[in-house]
Formats: structure tokens, sequence, C-alpha cells
């Protein structure tokens, strides 16, 4: 008769041991129970059931049982049939939370080992990489905020290439974004206004070393000489009248949380605006800022370790409509205007003071659209300067020819008369140069 063939794993080996010792009475109960971490009522259980079953008694007996919350063929077909028609490109965390929005509740794990069966997902192998000092996250939030875009297709083929404009604080993870046409200095002042409204001011925003947000070259000559410090651009300066730290990035792993938060986003914020089927610019920046954004603060945002807002309120002094502007010196000409954008702008007569002519003033381009002026703390209206409509000549009697300017008769030169006071020689007629020579002059 062919004995049976009883698999063992190694803790099992170890406690079927120490039973056989107590079976050879080699040590008693109690010292059994310590080697085995167990009561001393436990081990007199598990030394009945080896005298009545043998070495099966240190299987556990649900072994190859089913396990009672198994998940059911039928739900599991379901659920890979979504995976392969809505769901193919999803990682398994996304698709799990999307099988759950339909009632099919399966862990990351489940979906996960379903997706590799099937070929939709492959495992991936960690790689070494450099290895870069962990940065601990700031205490409060609004301590530091990080600020990046990021051109994607995040339309897929249903609408243009996109700008995503994005901020996160570095203690919460809370975000905010705007999508845009181009990454331009308009467009990141729009996007931190809108943090600046919501949050306050942060102390201090992080951001890379771009040309909207930092010059990188030295001052030249002509700025030395005139004493000038490095240059900065129309966001830096709009930093430095907000009172906020502005600190530039030399790589991008200093700015890893957003650097991150790009790749999360372009996973899911791409797949949820496709499951919406959004195609405009518009649809994209209401679905960000009423639905995706509300939902990611209560799914990714974390505590800060210190409760206290590091945000600082923005006062009656800080007028945000000129702060966030495009800002150049600009001479005033003698008839009041200034030239900006290849036009002429003149100032209101309201504005006009006698000090201003030939003054220098700062042209404010505003984010609404509208152009203003300013003179010390004064601010000056500005009005494009039209050119008069062209007269037209034609049959019609309402249309007069334009009037032309008549000749002038050219001024006679002022000869004094003979007896002025400061005349010193005669007035008379030239004599003939042949009398002089017959008179022996010559």
């Amino acid at each position: 008769m062919q004995e049976e063939r009883i698999e063992l794993s190694q803790r099992e080996r170890d406690k079927l041991k120490i039973l056989h010792e107590l079976e050879g009475r080699q040590i008693r109960q109690h010292e059994a129970a310590k080697r085995l971490s167990l009561s001393t009522r436990q081990v007199r259980r598990l030394f009945k059931r080896l005298k009545k079953e043998g070495d099966r008694a240190v299987i556990h007996r649900l072994r190859g049982v089913p396990s009672n919350r198994k998940i059911s063929s039928e739900k599991e077909r379901e659920a890979i049939a979504l995976l392969k028609s809505r769901y193919a490109d999803f990682g398994p965390t996304l698709a799990s939370e999307h099988l759950g929005r339909e009632g099919h509740k399966f862990s990351r794990e489940t979906v996960r080992k379903w997706m590799v069966r099937e070929a939709l997902w492959k495992s991936k192998r960690r790689r070494v990489k450099a290895i870069h000092v962990w940065r601990e996250r700031r205490s409060s939030f609004g301590e530091l905020v990080m600020m990046d875009s990021s051109e994607y297709r995040w339309l897929e083929d249903r609408g243009p290439e996109l700008q995503l404009i994005a901020m996160i604080d570095d203690a919460t993870s809370r975000i905010w974004g705007r999508f845009t046409d181009h990454d331009t200095t308009e467009e990141n002042m729009r996007t931190f206004e809108g943090w600046l409204r919501r949050h306050g001011r942060p102390l201090a925003l992080y951001t890379d070393r771009g040309s909207v947000f930092h010059v990188n070259r030295e001052p030249n000559v002509s700025e030395q000489l005139k004493g000038q410090q490095k240059p900065v651009t129309q966001f830096g300066r709009a930093m430095r009248e907000l009172d906020i730290r502005f600190l530039a990035a030399r790589s991008p792993q200093a700015k890893g949380r957003i650097e991150r938060l790009f790749g999360t986003l372009q996973d899911r914020l791409v797949k949820e605006m496709r499951l919406q089927r959004i195609d405009t610019l518009a649809k994209a920046n209401g679905f960000l800022e009423e639905v995706f954004i509300p939902a990611w603060d209560k799914r990714f945002t974390v505590t800060a370790r210190n409760p206290l807002d590091a945000h600082r309120p923005l006062g009656k002094e800080h007028r945000m409509e000129s702060i966030l502007s495009i800002r150049e010196p600009r001479d005033v000409s003698s008839d009041y205007t200034v030239s900006w954008g290849g036009k002429k702008w003149a100032i209101a007569r309201s504005d006009v003071t006698a000090g201003l002519r030939r003054a220098r003033i700062e042209v404010e381009s505003r984010l609404d659209g509208s152009l203003w002026g300013r003179y010390r703390k004064s601010f000056l209206t500005l009005k494009e300067c039209t050119r008069p409509a062209p007269v037209l000549v034609g049959t019609s009697s309402s249309l007069q020819p334009p009037e032309v300017p008549t000749k002038t008769k050219p001024k006679k030169k002022y000869i004094p008369p003979p007896d002025h006071p400061w005349r010193t020689f005669p007035l008379s007629k030239k004599q003939d140069i042949s009398t002089l020579q017959k008179s022996g002059h010559f």
C-alpha cells in the first residue's frame, strides 16, 4: 500500500518536530507551549490530533477549502468584460475605482491580477534610479506652493492640444489649475490669481527656471552702471510686490511633487475627461474646477503636521488688477500721448497735470485687456488715438471737397530809412567800377 504524501511548509515541519519531542517525553507541555507560542490547552489539543490523524494534525483544516468570500465566476466575467470594453488602458487602481462606481467593488490587487492574466496590464520592474535626498513636507498649508505647466494631448483626438498650468501645496497636496492655449506670462498670472482669491498669499512659490519666471542672464553694462540688480520678469516683479518669496529649482527632481502630479493627471484626468466626452477648452476648465479638483481634495490631500494656515490675506494695498499686469516704462510726448503696441494712446484730459509732459510713466496692460498709465501713485486713463476719417470727394452735395490752402505772399525785406539812428553809411547807389578806373583810383 502506497503511503500518502503530505506537503508541509517549513513552519508546519517545525511544529511537527516539537510535537514529536513531546510525544517521546523529551520535553514537557509548558516547554512545548512556550516554543510554539501557544497555550498549554492548545498544545494538548494538537497532541490529541497527532495521535488520531498523524502528521496531518499540523495542517490547517481550511486548506483546500474554497473561501466564503470568493468572487463568483459570473461577477468575474462581468468585471473583465468592462475592463476590456471601457478601461483597457487604465491602471489597476483607477480601474478598480471606476468599477466600484458601477457597483463592482473589487480590491486593487484583485483587479491587477485579472488585468495581468488578460494581458491588459504588465507588471513594471523597478529600476535602480539615482538617489536623491528625501525632503520632508513643509509643516503648514501655504508655507510652500509649487507651480509648473505641462503641454500634453489632454483632450486626446477630440480637441486641440492644451497647456495645463497647475499648482500644488507641499504640505497638503491641495491643487489648483487651469487649461490654456499657450503658456504665457498672462496665463500664469491668471492661474496664480485663482489661488490668491481662494487661499491668500503663500509664504513661498517654487517654480522652474523658465523664461516666464526667471531671467537667465546677468545685468548688462548699462544696468550695472545704473546700479541695477539682476533683472526680474514681470511675474517675479509681481511676487516681489505681493511679498512672496520666489524660489527657482535647478532640476526636475527638486520639484518632484508637482512633476509626479502631472504624471498622475496625465493618467487620471485624461481618462476622466474621455468618459465625460469633453472636447473644448471651456468644458475642460469647468470639469477641472467643479468636479475633478473637489474629488482630488477628498481622495489625495493629506493633513498638515501644523493645523495653522500660513497663507496671508490680501490687504487693501494689494490692487490685484495692477500687480498682476504687464508693466513697462514709457515717456509722455508733448501732446500727452504714449506709445504702446505700435499705437498711440492719449491720456485723458481729467488726468493731465502740468508736470506730466515729457515725464516717464509706467504703462500697465492688465489681464482684462484694458490699458492704464501709472504716474507715481496715481492711475491715468489711456484711450487709443484714432485717425480722422478721410474726406471723400463725390457728386453728392453733402460731401464737400477739401479746402485748398491759399498761397501767401513772401515777406519783403525791411530796409531802414536814411535818417535811421543806427545807419552808419549813406544810402546811395553803387558807383560804376569803370568810372573809378578812369579817375585814377585803381
